[in-house]
């Protein structure tokens, strides 16, 4: 008998969950799913990710309108870690590019990114500050 069960995370953003799956090298495809709202001419759609196993039984994160949730039959994973660890290596990934990205967007750049033996990564940027001087001629 199946059963699935839904996992909340902390992922928001498509765009880094699947740059951290890619990193971990979790293949996956993206899935649209399209609901009408409110009986009206206007759609939603969203992006699920499916992540295929060879039972058939596949994984997905799912959309539920504030984060990507887990979804996935318990009774028939199949994957190297565990639900927990699964989740966890994603979440320290997710959270890098997460910090990476928006930093960037103001002005920073990574130097380093490193995974240290206690499991943490560490991250370290740098922002140059230019002050431009100007030259009067009168």
């Amino acid at each position: 008998m199946s059963h699935f069960t839904h996992i909340e995370t902390r992922f928001q953003n498509l765009f880094y969950l699947e740059k951290a799956l890619n990193k971990l090298d979790i293949a996956h495809t993206r899935q649209k799913n399209t609901t009408n709202v409110h009986n009206s001419e206007s759609y939603d759609i969203d992006i699920n990710l499916r992540i295929s196993q060879s039972n058939g039984y596949d994984i997905e994160f799912c959309w539920n309108g504030q984060e990507y949730e887990l979804v996935a039959d318990t009774s028939f994973w199949e994957q190297r870690d565990s639900i927990t660890g699964f989740i966890n290596n994603i979440a320290k990934q997710y959270a890098g590019e997460v910090i990476i990205g928006e930093s960037q967007k103001i002005g920073f750049q990574p130097i380093k990114y490193q995974q240290n033996e206690d499991g943490s990564n560490t991250v370290v940027l740098q922002r140059w500050n230019e002050k431009k001087s100007l030259i009067n001629n009168y």
